[in-house]
């Protein structure tokens, strides 16, 4: 039974980091307390799928402002969202695991074509600090 929880678990995570609502934390807590796995198992696992499903949003972002050039971010309530990308570039990627803002923000940063390896390694340490904090309290 245990790989399936942990492929629950990273569905439910792979799930919550898209556009779609998800509830990995919620999975996340009640796994740790069943004890039939280590932390660092769940915690790497719910990395895993929250860090892809964060580079999906990415991908999606960079195929369709490539697919689609002449559609545009840049009207004027989208322009400080933008211009703060445009500032802290892939760094600014660390907030993905924020509810509500950290999906858009890995569109856009795809939509912007910010680096990928950058947006990967920023992506994932914002993602695996969350999951790392919510066990860290168990």
């Amino acid at each position: 039974m245990d790989e399936y929880s942990l492929l629950g678990l990273f569905l439910s995570a792979f799930i919550s980091s898209t556009l779609l609502p998800g509830g990995s934390e919620v999975l996340l807590i009640y796994l740790a307390s069943q004890g039939d796995d280590s932390h660092l198992n769940l915690w790497s696992v719910a990395t895993l799928g929250n860090t892809l499903g964060g580079l999906t949003s990415w991908l999606l972002g960079w195929w369709l402002i490539k697919r689609f050039p002449k559609r545009s971010l840049d009207e004027q309530k989208h322009e400080r969202a933008l211009s703060q990308i445009r500032w802290w570039g892939s760094g600014a990627l660390i907030l993905s695991w924020v509810p509500i803002i950290g999906d858009p923000l890995c569109f856009v940063a795809g939509w912007l074509r910010l680096p990928f390896i950058a947006s990967l390694i920023f992506i994932a340490i914002g993602k695996g600090a969350r999951y790392a904090v919510i066990l860290l309290f168990l």
